[in-house]
């Protein structure tokens, strides 16, 4: 097509332009003025403003601007500095240089400007600088009010790009004419297939075994999960004040009902009774719930827990996620205290599904799979990889970045991941620990790696090794293409000669890309056959021409139906194929995985190796508690050392413990 003009409307959040006060408030959600701050709330507050650009309100017209990069340790009444060869207070410096009392001198002040000789800057005369982007991670709630704000219709974000194209009037852009360059003012027209849904395998107990998705979607009623785990022991904590020990352990046992009529082997007793505890408790009644359950007659491990949150609080469930995984070695399911009241359905066999998974059973597989119709997957045995990076938001860089590696355990199904996690310098896109080797005083030169211990993982499970490698990656932007594919791909070859010489199955790299401006429209948006109920594109919508590269292999696949907003297609860049796949088959594969994905009854936007690969290192971040994510890390700008990361116990690495 040569080159194009891409449009898009970009969004994100701002922090808004409050006095400092004001916002401490909004933060702590309680007023601030009316006593001293605790050193919890203190470093709340220093958190949430660090990095900030905040200007003055106390000298009239003069509104000189700072950044911020900590808040005092004591409160501002107790401040004092030197100047002109005495020691004067802050309270005091105020009043006679600008005629400015303090009224709150109990709260600490900014501190400002160079950090071996800051500046103090009352909170009361200061107020945020308007424009600043919010570069933090955003809860649920902003999550929300963001998508509302900025979610478009497909027709609406079609007008949108249209008026914004007639606007910038490019056919009267003198730099354009001046090069010849004429710009349409019509949107690309492209031709595109709709690849159609799979079929999907339940257990034939149900009274539906086989299932066709309509439109991307489909649910379990009539169906039993294909694999489903057993759960023996287990316990539950409620962390809820607002949720009665009644209630709580109602909605326990119709959560253990749902799980046996979707076809799992689930214990109606729990081990032990229903324990409660305040959030602050959170590590002690775990282990206390651990303990009490091996202490029983007959006791035995736990193998699961089931967890009541007062609300969506990310360090309690980071806690929970943290002990339970790398030092208690159970699973987990936290479920938040509103689903508790209001008992749904439809939740609980959402949550069920993710209880089996964790739990080692399966909850569909592919029709084709079972009957060993997918090509270059079920005729020799392939594992299925999923890869991804996640960094720390930016300017944090106490943080260093995870790598997520995960795989398919079984085979020809290709459902199961195991999953492992690692820390690595700050913003490092490469993998680190694909495949590594070390000196042992003992053993000598050992070799291992995420590559190596999953293929070992594999070989256990299938009792084969495989003989087909497909690796899908996320987070890689075109101009670390060339540098991730030597890189990794040379390290996938060294893990397989590492345990078998003349090992080198045929790999399939393949980039994955979310993280783009082209959106695909339905040519006639009131065609309800060519949409979506949400007016989107259908699911399956895969594009190969035209907006792709003239001579590489790449495509666009929309592989999910669209819920609210304008669906994006990922866009799919195989860089090396030994397996000769062709376009048709590779993107049917990448289609029909998108069908397995084990949270929901839906098709999924990425290819769900992928999307599990995100979640593992997002779990991950949980594992690295507050002191390892505050030292320095090797690549960081303050140099030190990194810490390690905490290890995720064997029996739960071997499930799909991040789901």
């Amino acid at each position: 097509m040569g080159l194009s003009l891409n449009i898009d409307m970009s969004s994100t959040a701002f922090v808004e332009p409050l006095p400092v006060i004001d916002f401490a408030a909004q933060i702590l959600g309680k007023d601030v003025m009316s006593r001293p701050l605790s050193d919890a709330n203190r470093v709340r507050i220093k958190k949430a403003l660090h990095d900030l650009k905040v200007e003055i309100t106390h000298r009239g017209s003069l509104r000189r601007k700072y950044r911020v990069f900590g808040l005092t340790a004591q409160p501002t009444h107790e401040l004092i500095f030197p100047i002109d060869d005495e020691v004067k207070s802050v309270v005091e410096y105020f009043k006679e240089m600008y005629g400015f009392t303090i009224k709150q001198p109990h709260l600490p002040c900014l501190l400002v400007g160079n950090q071996k000789k800051p500046n103090y800057l009352p909170m009361e005369v200061c107020k945020i600088v308007e424009g600043q982007r919010y570069k933090k991670r955003l809860n649920e709630k902003q999550i929300t009010s963001l998508l509302k704000v900025t979610c478009q219709r497909p027709g609406d974000k079609e007008m949108d790009i249209r008026r914004t194209v007639h606007k910038n009037g490019y056919d009267q852009d003198p730099y354009a004419k001046e090069f010849g360059i004429n710009i349409s003012d019509k949107l690309t027209s492209i031709e595109a297939r709709v690849l159609p849904a799979p079929w999907l395998k339940y257990h034939d107990t149900g009274k539906e075994s086989e299932c066709l998705p309509r439109v991307g979607q489909w649910d379990m009623k009539n169906k039993k999960v294909v694999n489903g785990c057993t759960v023996n022991h287990w316990a539950s904590i409620n962390f809820s004040r607002s949720v009665q020990e009644s209630t709580a352990s109602g909605f326990c046992q119709e959560l253990a009902q749902t799980c046996k009529l979707l076809g799992m082997e689930f214990n109606s007793e729990p081990a032990i009774p229903m324990y409660s505890a305040r959030p602050e408790q959170a590590v002690q009644a775990l282990k206390h719930v651990y303990n009490a359950a091996l202490k029983k007659p007959k006791g035995k491990e736990l193998e699961l827990l089931l967890v009541i949150l007062p609300d969506n609080n990310g360090a309690l469930y980071g806690d929970i996620k943290r002990i339970c995984e790398t030092e208690l070695g159970i699973m987990s399911q936290c479920c938040l205290a509103k689903h508790v009241f209001k008992i749904c359905k439809r939740y609980l066999a959402n949550v069920s599904l993710k209880i089996n998974v964790k739990m080692g059973g399966r909850n569909t597989v592919l029709l084709d799979a079972v009957s060993r119709r997918i090509p270059l997957v079920s005729d020799v045995p392939t594992i299925i990889f999923g890869a991804d990076v996640t960094h720390p938001e930016t300017r944090e860089d106490t943080s260093p970045s995870i790598a997520a590696v995960v795989a398919s355990q079984d085979w020809p199904e290709v459902t199961k991941y195991a999953g492992l996690v690692c820390a690595q310098a700050y913003r490092q896109e490469l993998i680190q620990d694909l495949y590594k080797t070390w000196h042992d005083p003992q053993r000598g030169t050992v070799t291992g790696g995420m590559i190596r211990e999953l293929l070992i993982s594999f070989r256990k499970a299938t009792g084969q090794k495989p003989l087909r490698i497909i690796f899908y990656r996320d987070g890689v932007s075109a101009g670390q293409f060339h540098q991730v594919l030597l890189y990794e791909l040379d390290a996938i070859r060294k893990a397989c000669a590492s345990l078998e010489p003349n090992y080198q199955p045929p790999v399939t790299f393949v980039i994955v890309q979310k993280r783009h401006h082209t959106k695909l429209f339905a040519n006639n948006h009131n065609d309800k056959s060519s949409t979506d109920k949400s007016g989107n594109i259908l699911p399956g919508t895969v594009v190969d021409s035209k907006i792709c590269h003239p001579t590489q292999f790449d495509f666009y696949l929309c592989s999910h139906a669209g819920i609210q907003g304008t669906s994006k297609p990922a866009h799919y860049h195989v860089l090396w194929d030994e397996n000769n796949f062709m376009a048709d088959e590779m993107q049917t594969l990448t289609n029909n995985l998108c069908y397995t994905y084990v949270r929901c009854t839906r098709s999924v936007s990425v290819v769900p190796p992928v999307y599990y690969a995100h979640l593992a290192a997002f779990r991950a971040r949980f594992y690295m508690d507050q002191d390892s994510l505050s030292v320095k890390n090797a690549n960081g700008r303050n140099g030190g050392a990194m810490k390690t990361m905490p290890a995720v116990k064997e029996r739960v690495k071997r499930v799909m413990f991040y789901c």
